[in-house]
This record gives structure tokens, C-alpha cells and sequence, in this order.
């Protein structure tokens, strides 16, 4: 949808409206806005949320103090009642509509004042207005116009003949009422065209009624059709399941209205919104037609027009721009979801790993890191067509092998994975001895990294191939630290994620990133700029200048060195230092996500418990811990609940990694080939993508296998992400093959008995 097609007339001093109906608000206001009222704003986001609206207030005063969400959500939960990232990011975006709201309802009072227009009753429905819609709704009869039929029957002096038309006189002749307006030089040379005119003005004013407008829209909400035809039945596409649809407008899922959406684009599909147009109209002469009266067919046929030239084809693009705009709202939530369980799958540590970024004519190019992700060593092999030198290939494979103990294999599932997979499976087999054992690994975005400034700073003598080999093989030793280089809308976790706002993708994708990188933590003294620019308080800049602090100093010892830093302030100091970790420092407590700033806290804990800070991580502290009560001991150290418990159980799991306590990849040894799966063979597999309508299970063979929605449960689920998140590892069955179209059903509900 064009954003023109939603508001096409409007003039240069006048704020412009998105697609979804949303006012585009710059950066300098104007004037004449008054302040928000904050407490009602808080009150209205309370009701909404259905929390306290102390606790919005407070969590408005910390972002506005320059706090970060994952900052708030750990280490002020005594000041906003324990909220969680997600309620935070829930309540900074409810405050930035409503305060885009009050400005534009600022602006539109003042556009209509200067019109000499503007009512108490009107000024009090603006203010009313909890919609964006419902304030441009109210704006639309007072916005200037280009030129319209309706703005040309004025200047022809033909408003007074639309009122009288409007009064419904029980007695008279509208022809003859008409003919009084008659006037060439204006342009009405017969009495028809004064009516014809007349008329046009009525259509415009209900087009522009307010309440009209709400009734129309409501209607069609609830008894319109989303429709799409072929433009060429006989045209093969992906989208010939839409060739003849229908789907009621209020039950229609996010993913068909982005895939119309697409198939419209294309050139493929013709959209629309059907609507019992008899209905519409009967409901329109009740709110307009009075009774019988002189001008009543005339009044009839202009609202006819109205509808059908003006009211409906608006109301239909709104409609479908508030479907598009919620389907993109919930594409992006499945992105941002997958991509969080992406980003916090298990780190594979404590091996020396071999990625291979396969292909057929340039070769496979081979890439070993230590259990650090240093870089060994590279090469290249050409064990697939058109070269299959596979005895050279295996020659070079065993070669780096040997010389650097390597125990894991890498493989990326792009180009040529199922030949290069069925060469690893055999080489493995070779070589019993060394206990090797490959995986799977994810190629989306590894292509974009590659070629990125980047990975060329990082790596400068290696070709594009060879990086991607290197991010494969460190995306199974770390996936977060390495898809953290990656633009997050490259990593192929979602649906449709080239079809919605990139820039709202780009927000809720960032969030997700931040939110899973200050989750894990960062080791200060290993983590590259690109992990160090997502936790909470610190920019690229300062991520480039706490790495070359570190090359030219020396690892950090303590937290407290960070402010050596050149730009790193107290402020800054305040939102990072809880996230980032130093494993082998001065202090213990550098290690754990406690902050600084509770230190003190956990000197008064160690007093009254007898320990030291040396105990923390011995038998006996993790004993001493366990018996402490945080609600009697809390008064006594003079802090909060929530924080102490947050310290104790940092205290008890000291240097920690939550995404250890997830399943680890499936390591193979072998290769499955679809010509081996039968209906009804259990296999287990990783979730590697969920969509509105499945998920995508791999399962060891090229293509991933699809577990639709109602495959997944015995029980109704409304989304799949109830059953399964990506990175899961899953016991499915096999339920039919299509082995020339490469493809797999299955399900997650096991054989009858």
C-alpha cells in the first residue's frame, strides 16, 4: 500500500499520516503544543497493561534519565515492581505513541483554529480521540484539498442548493429549485449540472463525517471478504492457492494477508475487500435520510456515489493497511522470538572445530579454530562435482585433522551441503579412531558477514569463502558472539521479513539482540567490538575503544578499570559494568552479573553468613547460601528483595552461562538421504525455523521436513510457538515424501498404539 493512497490530499504545512493511520511526527513540534498531561498518559497505559501507574511513571523517569531496558529490567526491579524486559519495551513504546498522539492532536486544533473553525465540541472530540485514526477522522473535513468535484461545485456557488437539498423540504421541485443556480460564466449551463453539483458536495461532506466514516469502517471490519483472483489462471505460481480466495476480514491469519500482499506486488493477484454494498447503503440512508421528501431519491443517488466513489475505496485501503500493519506486527514478533532462541542456543566449547563452507566449482573452502575461535589454519578441497577429487579432498581433510586435534566438523547447509555432508559422513567412517562427529550448521547471513567491512578488518588476507568458513565453524562454538555480526534481518529465523517495515524490524530485532547479549553477559577481555556495541550503554565507538584500551593496556583486572576508558563515563559506567564479566580478575565478583553498586551488599551478606569472598564457588558458600531467607535478611542488609534473591543466585552459580542449561546441537556420524525416510520412522531433529502455520525440523537430510500446526499437538494450539521454539530438539515421525519435490511431512504426535 502506497502512503499516498491513504491520505492524497494534503498540504505542504500539514503533518503527514502513514499507511496504518499513524501521524508522522518530526522532529520540531510546533509552538502552539502544550504540555502532555504525563499522569493521564499513565493512567491510560496502567488500564492497558494492567499495572500501577506509579510503576509507568517510574519507568518514564528512568528512560528519560538515559537507562537502558535490560539496566531497568535487572537492576531496578525494587523501583518499577519487577517488570521484565518485555513489559519495559511495552510501556516505552505505549508512551512514544501517546506523546506522538498529543502532538498531533496539538497540531490539528491549531490547523483548524487558524481556519477560524475550531469549537468547543470539535476541540473536545479531538481531545477525546485515544486513536490516531480517530483525530484524522475529525480532521479530514477541515484538511485543505486539491481539486475535487466537490471544491469546483463551491466556487460555482452551488453550496446553498447542497444545504437546501439536505433540509429534506416535504414540498418542491429539486429541478426547479436547481435551475436558480444556473449560470454560465460559472460554468452551469443546465439545471442538471447545478444538481450534479449540489450533489458532489453532499458526497464529499459524508465522506468526510466523521462518524459516518466509524460506522463504515466498523461494517466492514465485520462482514467485509479479503478476496484475491489471478490476474492469469493459467499462469503456475506459488501463489495459485490464492488464485480464488475468500476469507472473512475479521478472521484472516497475518500470513495470508502478507502473502496476498506479495502475490499483489507481482503482478500475480488482484486484492480487494467485498462488501454486501445493499447493506452498507441501507445503513447509511437510516444515518442520512430523514423520510419522505421532495429531495429524497436525489439524496439517495449522491449517497450511493459517496460510498461507492469516495467511503469505500478509502475505507478499504485504511482496512487493509491496519491488516498489513498487524500482520506485520506479528511476522516481526516471530522474527524477533525466533531469532532471541537463535541467538541463545548453547555454546559448544572445549573443541577444536573444522568449518566447511561447501561448493561444487570453486571447491569447499576449509577453515580450523581452536577452542577459543582463533583461526589455524585454512584450505581448500574439491570433493564435489564437477572436480570430485575426493581422494585429494580426503587427503586434505585428514591433514588438518591430525595436526590440530580436530574433533568437531562444521558443515554449512548452503550449496553443495548434501554431497559435501555425504563425503564428511564417509570420511568419518575412515577414521573411527578419532571419535569425530559432524553438524549442521546454519549458513543464513554467513554469506553477508563475509563480505562485510566488517569481516574484511577482522580477516584481511582471506577470500570471502574462506570467512564464511571461519563464522561457520565459531557459530557452533559460540552462535551468539558470532550471528551478533551479522545484520539480524540476514539470519533466515522468520517469514516474510522482507515484506514488513524494515524499520520497525530493525527496532524489534536490535531489542532482541540487546536482550539476548546482556541475558548472557560478555567477557570483557575476548569479546569483539560487534558483541561489545549491543550490551546495555555502550555505542560502536566506545566498543572499538574498550578493545584498543585492552590491546594497548592489557586484559582488564577489575571492572572498575573500564572508566580508564577513554568516553566511557560514570553514566555508562553505571548501565554496562553489571553485563560485563572478567573471569580470572582481582575481585570474584567481577565474573557474576552482580553490579557494582550492590558490592557493599554482598560484604554486609558475607559478615553475617561468616564467608569470604574467596568461598564464593566452594560446597560450603553454595551451603550457606541455600539457607538464607531473602525476605527476613533483606531489612537487615538494607536492600531489596528481588535484588538480593538475583544475588544469591548469582552467588551460587558464579560465572554461569544460562544457555548452558539448554540441550546441546545433534552431533551425526551418518548420513539420511530422502529415498530412506517410510511413513511412520521416528526420527529426532532441531527446530530451525517456526512460521505462523509449522515449523521447519531438521532432520538430517537436504531439506528441512515441516511439522504443520496441526501436527504438533493433541490439543488446539493457536500458534505453533506454544509447542516449539528454534533450537529445539524434537522427537518427530515421518508422515509422507514427496521425493521429487524434496519434500517431508511431519508430525510430533506419535503413532497410535
Amino acid at each position: 500500500m502506497k502512503k499516498s493512497d491513504v491520505a492524497t490530499e494534503q498540504t505542504a504545512g500539514e503533518q503527514p499520516v502513514s499507511a496504518a493511520g499513524q501521524a508522522v511526527v518530526s522532529a520540531e513540534q510546533p509552538p502552539s503544543v502544550p504540555a502532555i498531561d504525563a499522569e493521564r498518559m499513565y493512567g491510560i497505559i496502567a488500564g492497558e497493561l494492567q499495572l500501577k501507574p506509579r510503576q509507568i511513571r517510574v519507568v518514564d523517569a528512568l528512560l528519560a534519565d538515559g537507562n537502558t531496558i535490560p539496566f531497568i529490567a535487572r537492576y531496578r526491579k525494587e523501583m518499577t515492581g519487577e517488570l521484565d524486559e518485555t513489559q519495559l519495551r511495552a510501556i516505552r513504546d505505549r508512551l512514544a505513541y501517546l506523546r506522538q498522539l498529543e502532538e498531533r492532536k496539538a497540531e490539528v486544533i491549531r490547523l483548524i483554529d487558524e481556519q477560524g473553525k475550531l469549537t468547543d465540541e470539535l476541540r473536545d472530540a479531538i481531545l477525546r480521540a485515544v486513536r490516531l485514526q480517530e483525530v484524522e477522522d475529525l480532521y479530514r473535513p477541515y484538511r485543505q484539498k486539491r481539486k475535487t468535484r466537490a471544491s469546483v461545485a463551491r466556487e460555482r456557488g452551488l453550496e446553498p442548493l447542497a444545504k437546501w437539498l439536505l433540509e429534506q423540504p416535504e414540498q418542491g421541485d429539486p429541478l426547479a429549485e436547481a435551475a436558480n443556480y444556473i449560470d454560465e460564466e460559472k460554468g452551469v449551463a443546465t439545471a442538471e449540472d447545478a444538481l450534479q453539483g449540489a450533489m458532489d458536495i453532499l458526497a464529499e461532506d459524508w465522506s468526510d463525517d466523521a462518524a459516518i466514516r466509524q460506522w463504515v469502517r466498523r461494517f466492514t471490519r465485520d462482514h467485509g471478504m479479503l478476496q484475491s483472483r489471478a490476474k492469469d489462471p493459467q499462469q503456475e505460481s506459488v501463489y495459485e492457492m490464492y488464485y480464488a480466495f475468500e476469507e472473512p476480514v475479521r478472521r484472516v491469519p497475518p500470513h495470508r494477508v502478507l502473502a496476498v500482499n506479495r502475490g499483489e506486488r507481482e503482478g500475480v493477484l488482484t486484492v480487494g475487500i467485498a462488501v454486501p454494498e445493499d447493506q452498507v447503503l441501507e445503513g447509511l440512508k437510516k444515518r442520512v435520510i430523514r423520510g419522505p421528501s421532495a429531495t429524497r431519491e436525489i439524496l439517495a443517488r449522491a449517497l450511493e456515489d459517496s460510498y461507492r466513489r469516495l467511503i469505500a475505496p478509502s475505507v478499504e485501503r485504511e482496512i487493509r493497511g491496519e491488516l498489513t500493519e498487524k500482520a506485520e506486527e506479528k511476522a516481526i514478533g516471530v522474527f524477533s522470538e525466533n531469532l532471541r532462541h537463535l541467538l541463545l542456543q548453547p555454546p559448544v566449547k572445549g573443541h577444536v572445530v573444522l568449518g566447511v563452507d561447501p561448493a561444487y566449482r570453486t571447491g569447499c573452502k576449509l577453515a580450523v579454530v581452536d577452542e577459543t575461535g582463533k583461526l589455524l589454519e585454512t584450505a581448500v578441497a574439491y570433493p564435489t562435482p564437477p572436480h570430485n577429487r575426493k581422494a585429494e579432498a580426503e587427503e586434505v581433510f585428514r591433514r588438518l585433522i591430525e595436526k590440530h586435534g580436530v574433533d568437531l566438523i562444521a558443515i554449512g547447509n548452503g550449496t553443495a551441503s548434501r554431497e559435501t555432508e555425504l563425503f564428511v559422513a564417509d570420511l568419518i567412517r575412515g577414521m573411527p579412531e578419532r571419535g569425530l562427529r559432524y553438524v549442521m550448521v546454519s549458513e543464513a547471513g554467513a554469506s553477508v558477514y563475509s563480505a562485510s567491512g566488517l569481516a574484511k578488518e577482522e580477516f584481511p588476507d582471506l577470500d570471502v569463502a574462506e570467512r564464511s568458513a571461519v563464522s561457520i565453524a565459531r557459530r557452533l562454538q559460540d552462535p551468539l558472539a558470532e550471528l551478533v555480526k551479522i545484520e539480524p534481518k540476514s539470519i533466515g529465523v522468520g517469514q516474510y521479513q522482507h515484506d514488513v517495515s524494515q524499520k520497525r524490524l530493525e527496532e524489534s530485532l536490535a531489542d532482541v539482540v540487546e536482550s539476548a547479549v546482556n541475558h548472557v553477559g560478555v567477557d570483557v577481555n575476548t569479546a569483539s567490538p560487534s558483541l561489545l556495541s549491543y550490551v546495555s550503554g555502550i555505542n560502536a565507538t566506545l566498543a572499538k575503544n574498550i578493545v584498543k584500551f585492552r590491546e594497548e593496556r592489557g586484559k582488564f583486572r577489575n571492572r572498575q578499570a573500564l572508566m580508564e576508558v577513554p568516553r566511557l563515563g560514570a553514566k555508562t559506567f553505571e548501565q554496562c559494568a553489571g553485563f560485563l564479566r572478567i573471569t580470572d580478575g582481582d575481585n570474584p565478583l567481577d565474573k557474576t552479573p552482580i553490579h557494582p553498586e550492590s558490592y557493599g551488599v554482598v560484604e554486609r551478606l558475607f559478615a553475617e553468613l561468616g564467608l569470604s569472598l574467596d568461598d564464593i564457588g566452594t560446597p560450603a558458600c553454595r551451603e550457606r547460601l541455600a539457607e538464607v531467607d531473602p525476605a527476613a535478611l533483606a531489612p537487615r542488609l538494607d536492600v531489596g528483595e528481588p535484588t538480593l534473591r538475583d544475588i544469591l543466585d548469582s552467588l551460587r552459580r558464579p560465572g554461569r552461562d544460562p544457555r548452558e542449561d539448554l540441550p546441546p546441537p545433534i552431533f551425526r556420524t551418518d548420513v539420511l538421504d530422502i529415498e530412506d525416510l517410510k511413513p511412520g520412522m521416528e526420527l529426532k531433529g532441531t527446530v530451525r525455523n517456526v512460521v505462523d502455520f509449522g515449523a521447519f525440523v531438521d532432520i538430517g537430510i537436504k531439506n528441512d521436513g515441516l511439522v504443520h500446526i496441526s501436527q504438533m499437538s493433541d490439543r488446539y494450539i493457536r500458534h505453533p510457538s506454544e509447542v516449539v521454539t528454534v533450537g529445539d530438539t524434537v522427537t518427530v515421525w515421518v508422515l509422507d515424501v514427496d521425493v521429487k519435490r524434496g519434500r517431508v511431512g511431519l508430525t510430533m504426535k506419535g503413532p497410535v498404539s
